[in-house]
């Protein structure tokens, strides 16, 4: 009995050295393939190819070649690049820019920066960076410009709709940082709400210092609304579930290619161990933001609302390399507490990588057809792509006279979201908080829509009233009382939102809101 498995073992041995002896032919194969390539191209190719940019074209497509969406060969400006949109924090001027029909648009300025400092506005263009046109320019090659050393200046030129000539500011850098938590407010019934929005190095502390305050103004529940967030650092994703959960609860576990489970545990006492939670999530939803989401469902410490994550389940681990250059690639795959992975796979078609569309029309029967599993309370949730949310709620859609109208500004839309961020400003300078739409309000828009082209008739105009009055409402708003007091307002366009606050309040603890979704009506 005891010679038997030795002998497995010898038999075993000449197929796994037999094995070795053909692997390494294989690599020495692949690598006399490459190093001939290598010196084909550099002495034959028609154009001359210097030696640097030689091995960066290989390392790049092998990068490529892996059909990984989430694997990046990092030069030491696409590591700073990525740095700052991780971690929050950058040297610049305070301006968020989006590419508009060609124009390199901002479409948000950032409270305490030099950009608000000097007037610069939403809708207005870049149209040069010092002494270069940003004509062509995409939005990486403008921010690449604007961002530099804290200290360094840097002139912009700026085109505002109805100022002939361009605007001229000369801007001091400086560390801007991008918040994680841009405002909390207590909303109907005493119920606090928290847009978090990045997972940066300080989304935790903003997190906790935002809900501390809410309580102390009388908060009795909390949404976590994490819907649009990409994700970000894996820590702070661990850092924020600890300030729910029991210490020694498992948050997430993460398992390479030798499949040993690393475990993530939270430490110590919670911030806030029975303060009602409820998360919000939609297909945009992603990354750490999932971790977060899925821990605390698991755990049965929050109610998750509103549709179905996007599901990326894998862990990315940046190593560095030489002369500042950097490897981001997929490592590992996490897993929720209950042992759900929430990937879900993307094809490869015609050369690019297409993201399977987040079933965000999700009913309960397909939910249900989900590997399914258990939390800690014995409440079924489910896997296999996505967190899927106990109480399924999908956005306000527009109506079909709404959806007309949209349609008929899309060719227009430029100069749309420019005279409407103009006229929204002219409005908020005689508005106080507590404003109304004016039927002149509309007609003087309608007038203005017209005169920039837009082919609309006044009775398409009209049915399409509510979406009217919501977009003037939003800009105004924001101009006269920031994101917070545009949220407040567009509380009665937000479903999903609405039935978190419909159950808070109802529900006065943790338990009471899963009785209350247990007993909502399936669609």
């Amino acid at each position: 009995m005891r010679r038997r498995p030795v002998f497995l073992a010898l038999l075993a041995l000449p197929l796994v050295v037999g094995g070795f002896l053909v692997q390494d032919q294989e690599a020495g194969d692949g690598a006399r393939t490459l190093d001939q390539v290598l010196g084909l191209v550099s002495q034959r190719f028609v154009d001359t190819v210097s030696t640097a940019s030689l091995y960066e074209k290989a390392a790049r497509g092998l990068v490529k070649e892996l059909n990984d969406p989430y694997s990046e060969l990092f030069s030491p400006k696409e590591l700073a690049s990525f740095s700052q949109q991780t971690n929050g924090k950058y040297a610049g001027i305070g301006m968020q820019i989006e590419d508009q029909q060609g124009a390199i648009t901002i479409s948000k300025v950032f409270p305490h920066t030099p950009a608000e400092a000097a007037g610069i506005r939403e809708g207005d263009k870049i149209l040069f960076v010092d002494s270069l046109s940003t004509r062509g320019w995409k939005t990486q090659q403008v921010s690449d410009y604007l961002i530099g050393v804290a200290g360094t200046k840097v002139t912009v030129k700026f085109g505002r709709p109805g100022i002939p000539e361009p605007i001229v500011s000369t801007f001091t850098r400086q560390v801007i940082h991008i918040p994680a938590v841009p405002y909390a407010i207590v909303l109907d019934h005493k119920i606090g709400y928290v847009p978090v929005q990045r997972f940066n190095e300080t989304a935790a502390a903003e997190v906790k210092s935002a809900v501390a305050d809410l309580q102390k103004a009388g908060a009795k529940g909390v949404v976590l609304d994490m819907r649009g967030n990409p994700g970000g650092i894996l820590e702070q994703s661990i850092v924020m579930s600890n300030l729910f959960l029991e210490g020694g609860q498992e948050i997430v576990s993460v398992r390479g290619r030798q499949n040993q489970a690393q475990n993530y545990t939270t430490k110590g006492s919670p911030a806030f161990p029975a303060l009602p939670v409820t998360v919000l999530t939609d297909e945009y939803t992603a990354s750490a933001s999932e971790i977060v989401a899925g821990a605390l469902q698991d755990h049965d410490r929050a109610l998750v609302v509103g549709t179905t994550s996007f599901g990326k389940g894998l862990v990315q681990t940046i190593y560095p390399l030489g002369g500042g250059w950097a490897l981001k690639i997929t490592s590992a795959k996490w897993y929720t507490p209950s042992g759900r992975s929430i990937q879900r796979e993307r094809k490869f078609v015609n050369g690019k990588f297409v993201e399977t569309e987040p079933d965000s029309l999700e009913t309960e029967a397909k939910k249900k057809a989900r590997p399914s599993f258990k939390s800690d309370a014995g409440r079924v949730v489910y896997g296999g792509g996505g967190v899927a949310p106990d109480v399924l709620v999908r956005d306000d859609t527009l109506t079909a006279a709404e959806q007309t109208f949209a349609k008929l500004l899309a060719p227009k839309s430029q100069e749309v979201y420019v005279m409407i961020a103009d006229y929204a400003l002219e409005l908020s300078r005689g508005a106080t908080k507590d404003f109304t739409v004016q039927p002149q309000w509309r007609d003087e828009l309608f007038t203005r829509l017209v005169a920039k082209g837009v082919v609309v008739t006044r009775a398409q105009f009209d049915a399409a009233q509510r979406y009217v009055d919501r977009v003037l409402e939003q800009r105004v708003a924001r101009f006269v009382g920031g994101d917070s007091t545009a949220k407040r307002r567009d509380l009665a366009f937000d479903a999903p939102l609405r039935k978190a606050l419909e159950l808070m309040e109802k529900g006065s603890t943790q338990r009471d809101l899963f009785t209350l979704a247990a007993a909502q009506p399936h669609k």
